[in-house]
């Protein structure tokens, strides 16, 4: 019984202590609002009624009479540069770098994200110059990646070399597979510039830094088929097969065409005839087609496609038939049919051709791994996410 007393002598004591400690909580929750200046309260209505513009005027009148607000600043920064604000990014974030009172860790993240202002805004020598004042510090990986992608945008592929070596040092990650296509973008220049040496060289660096790397071959090919020499081309991208097959459909035509060169249509056909037996068939039916259509004439084109059909059952192979079909009825009449069922058979095989064209002219899709953007021809930078090497040399959709 004296337990409960004393608990129940206790309670107006404990009241009065919780009493105390609120009015003291509201005392200092009224001070530090007192001390906010009043354009923060201005800022935020005018956030509140959709004027960014004098939100803007009133948040960089906070900054300047309270430095503790910064964070706030990069926050609208932030979020005008997500909205397609860049002007207001930029306006907000130059003026916390100018600011000669700001501790140099939020100058440096001021410069940082000034610097993707600028790149946003395509003001590409401006977003350099940013980032480049942060080489050192706790930003300089991320100056380094975003200065990565900014050479990407401009094409200045040796210092997209040199920023991803840095970068590979500084995060010691593996940029292999990027250098070596840098590398194959100067490689691609040097031979429109005409100067296959420095081609060859660069392709041979490519290969040095990434042995997997399918296009140095590729290009190589087309260095030797511009000097002449269809043997030497044919011997880089036949080589391709023991290196990644899924790549051969990219140099089908060029196979061909250096076949064609020398005078050996039927080692072309050989070849082709052979892949369509594999699993690249889809891929190569459309050159296949062609090549004996040309080489053969519509009977033998018509007659390759009735084959794959049995052997591989697609729409693709279905249209494929019909056109060789199509080609046959429209060169001669088959013999014993009047010249008036003979027009009518080559209408209706043209319409059938038709049809089956418009049902597969756009099935089939390069797609990349890593955002799912689709295309018609094949990248080796997605244009979706710039991504390199994302997209797989076949093609994802079913054409059957």
């Amino acid at each position: 019984m004296m337990f409960e007393t004393w608990w129940l002598l206790a309670l107006p004591f404990v009241f009065g202590l919780g009493w105390m400690a609120a009015r003291f909580d509201l005392r200092q929750l009224l001070s530090e609002q007192g001390a906010l200046p009043r354009s923060y309260f201005k800022g935020l209505n005018f956030l509140l009624n959709e004027q960014p513009d004098k939100a803007i005027d009133a948040f960089i009148e906070v900054a300047r009479l309270d430095p503790e607000t910064t964070e706030l600043h990069f926050a609208l920064g932030a979020l005008f540069r997500r909205r397609g604000e860049t002007e207001r990014a930029i306006r907000v974030h130059q003026n916390l770098a100018t600011r000669p009172d700001l501790p140099e860790p939020e100058r440096e993240h001021a410069l940082y994200e000034l610097g993707q202002d600028f790149l946003r805004a395509g003001l590409l020598d401006r977003a350099e110059e940013s980032l480049r004042r942060l080489m050192s510090g706790p930003y300089a990986a991320s100056a380094k990646r975003v200065l990565l992608e900014l050479y990407e945008v401009e094409k200045e592929w040796q210092k997209a070399i040199e920023a991803a070596r840095e970068l590979q040092t500084l995060e010691q990650k593996d940029y292999r597979v990027q250098i070596a296509q840098f590398c194959c973008e100067l490689a691609q220049d040097a031979l429109q510039r005409k100067r296959p040496e420095d081609a060859v060289e660069w392709l041979r660096k490519a290969t040095q830094e990434n042995p997997a790397n399918v296009r140095a071959p590729i290009l190589l090919g087309d260095v030797a088929m511009a000097a002449g020499d269809a043997r030497g081309a044919l011997s880089h991208w036949l080589g391709i097969e023991q290196q990644d097959a899924s790549f051969l459909p990219l140099v089908a035509d060029r196979v061909v065409k250096a076949y064609a060169t020398l005078g050996e249509q039927g080692q072309a056909l050989a070849w082709l005839r052979e892949l369509l037996k594999g699993n690249l068939a889809a891929e190569l039916l459309d050159t296949a087609y062609r090549t004996e259509l040309e080489v053969n004439g519509p009977v033998a084109a018509a007659t390759l496609m009735r084959e794959q059909l049995r052997r591989q059952p697609t729409l693709l192979a279905l249209t494929k038939y019909f056109e060789a079909q199509a080609e046959r009825a429209s060169a001669t009449a088959p013999e014993g049919q009047s010249p008036e069922a003979s027009q009518e058979t080559s209408q209706e095989t043209a319409a059938i051709r038709d049809l089956l064209q418009a049902r597969t002219r756009n099935l089939a899709r390069y797609t990349c791994r890593e955002c799912g953007f689709r295309a018609r021809l094949f990248y080796w930078q997605c244009p979706g996410c710039n991504r390199w090497e994302t997209y797989a040399p076949r093609r994802t959709e079913a054409l059957g």
